[in-house]
């Protein structure tokens, strides 16, 4: 709408306008509460020997984190510890959050648990995740008959 002829009244105008605004804003903080990040924000690669997870983990203990496995599906739970204030210190802003999480992630494939490794270097997971001997693709030879 390039140009717009004024049939109504100045006033008419600028509601129309204050509730076109309200919509654009609605719309656009609804999505955002709708589908909160998730926490830990994750990384998912999967090739036919099995799958890497990265998690992004920082500020959280190794000792406070819980891998399982069940099925298709990787579960990543622990906790972050507030961080300590320091000394007559008030807190101005706090954005890092903290306490327990639980995130399940459902895997393409079922996994050989027994092969399940897990590595934390710099505040980032790596777990691997090897496929399931029983689950891999098989070749099958064609044979002829003479």
């Amino acid at each position: 709408m390039l140009y717009r002829k004024f049939y109504s009244s100045p006033w008419q105008e600028m509601e129309r306008l204050q509730s076109e605004m309200n919509r654009l804003f609605n719309s656009h903080s609804r999505s955002t509460y709708e589908n909160p990040p998730s926490f830990p924000a994750v990384n998912i690669w999967a090739h036919d020997e099995g799958q890497v997870v990265t998690a992004e983990l920082p500020g959280v203990d190794i000792k406070d984190i819980e891998l399982s496995v069940a099925g298709n599906t990787l579960t990543l739970s622990g906790k972050r510890e507030p961080e300590e204030a320091l000394n007559d210190a008030r807190v101005l802003r706090r954005e890092r959050e903290c306490g327990s999480f639980n995130r399940s992630i459902q895997l393409p494939y079922p996994v050989n648990v027994e092969k399940v490794d897990a590595v934390m270097e710099k505040g980032l997971l790596r777990i691997n995740l090897p496929r399931a001997e029983a689950d891999k693709p098989k070749k099958i030879s064609v044979k002829t008959i003479s």
